[in-house]
């Protein structure tokens, strides 16, 4: 704040004395990096040396930055420069600690205990390039590699690939009954990452992948395939909208994030090509010293396709919390997330946070219609509260423990783990 004000006392100064000069920024200095290269930082603001002094501009970097994995706080210093009209900038930056290893332990659809290990980079090469990969083992053995580059070409512009070999268990729902299917999905992906603006980006690319779904429980109903392979192609859209800020584990401000695919599927199979696409508005709002509320609201829609491989599942790990895993899936869905984060003990790099909980949603039924989502068949309500344990000085370190208990019809109720926040 106090460099906001200084900022404006200069503009106004300047302005009061009628020589008509603009401050200019002399040199952009950036502070406190040990692995981020100061020379990524100086690419990616738009403060720049011989650039007029913008106390907006300034703003804009400093949140932007404080929204990279390798940032945990961010704070800047302008200091006169001779004459008064010229000036240097300083930006304070306080890194994470970014090569970030994971486990996950739960259970699988069948009870049976199932783990996921990962591992990755979030500032490789000190210039916020995320790299790494994940194992898991979830009755079959999966792994994925990924590779995200935003700035790798220029201040707007980025790639990412990423290959994953996943194997899972999956229910899937007929009118006779669900069936348990042995899942694969292999599938590569390229995007373009285009920064348009320090609050809007869009991602577009493609993904080439194959699904191969096997039976693996028995059924009297011989009209159930046993086996079916099918590749296909998958175009993506993404645009987001990102106005959040930042201050340790506080968050603020609103983020939209819409996703729009095309899935077509090469040669002849039981498979019909469709269209997907959801949108996640966030809101998020500092409620005095200790609290933040934190929301979600999702929508989503696709091609309704009478099929039992619909898009849009009832997960715990994914919409509400205590459902269970993959108990339902749709071709449309509603779901809204609010919780209040309060922190309960906070000392140096250390903090505990507790929540309290509302997740809802309904689905609507594949082949059905917009009624689905007003029958209290599809309709989920669970509360709950939970517990965050948080390294303010590592990216993402974030243990999450929640418990739901639904209250509609139906209904169940437990634990939840993760990583990360919810959302």
């Amino acid at each position: 704040m106090k460099s906001v004000l200084f900022v404006c006392l200069v503009l106004s100064f300047v302005s009061q004395t009628g020589f008509g000069q603009e401050p200019l920024v002399t040199d952009l200095k950036i502070e406190g990096v040990k692995k981020i290269k100061p020379t990524f930082v100086k690419r990616i603001a738009r403060i720049k040396a011989g650039v007029k002094l913008d106390s907006t501009v300034i703003e804009t970097d400093i949140k932007f930055l404080k929204q990279l994995p390798s940032v945990s706080h961010a704070y800047y210093q302008v200091f006169p420069v001779g004459d008064g009209i010229n000036y240097n900038v300083i930006y304070h930056l306080e890194e994470n600690f970014t090569i970030i290893p994971a486990a996950a332990i739960y259970t699988t659809n069948k009870g049976e205990f199932a783990y996921r290990l990962s591992l990755y980079e979030f500032n490789t090469f000190g210039q916020s390039i995320i790299f790494g990969g994940f194992y898991q083992d979830d009755i079959y053995s999966s792994f994925g590699l990924n590779l995200r580059a935003p700035y790798v070409f220029s201040r707007q512009l980025g790639l990412a690939v990423n290959y994953q070999d996943l194997t899972t268990l999956e229910p899937v729902f007929f009118e006779s009954g669900t069936r348990d299917y042995r899942y694969n999905n292999r599938s590569v992906e390229v995007l373009g990452l285009f920064q348009i603006h320090p609050k809007h980006r869009i991602e577009l690319g493609v993904n080439v992948f194959t699904e191969d779904y096997k039976l693996e429980s028995e059924g009297d109903n011989e009209d159930i395939p046993e086996a079916l392979k099918v590749d296909k192609l998958l175009y993506k859209f993404g645009y987001e909208f990102n106005d959040l800020d930042y201050h340790y584990q506080y968050v603020s401000g609103f983020k939209n994030w819409f996703n729009f695919q095309v899935v077509r599927t090469k040669g002849e199979s039981d498979f019909d090509d469709f269209l997907i696409g959801w949108n996640d508005f966030l809101y998020y709002k500092r409620l005095g010293k200790k609290g933040n509320w934190a929301s979600r609201l999702r929508l989503g829609l696709a091609t309704n396709n009478d099929s039992p491989f619909a898009p849009f599942s009832v997960d715990n790990n994914l919409n509400i919390r205590g459902v269970g895993n993959t108990i339902d899936r749709g071709t449309g869905s509603i779901v809204l997330n609010t919780e209040y984060r309060y922190t309960l003990y906070e000392k140096k790099w250390f903090v505990l946070q507790g929540n309290t909980f509302i997740d809802a949603g309904s689905w609507q039924n594949p082949g059905g219609d917009f009624g689905d989502f007003s029958d209290d068949q599809n309709i989920r309500v669970y509360p709950g509260i939970g517990l965050r344990f948080i390294h303010k000085s590592i990216f993402n370190a974030i243990f999450r423990i929640d418990y739901g208990y639904g209250l509609t019809k139906d209904a169940s109720s437990g634990l939840v783990f993760g990583i990360g926040q919810y959302f």
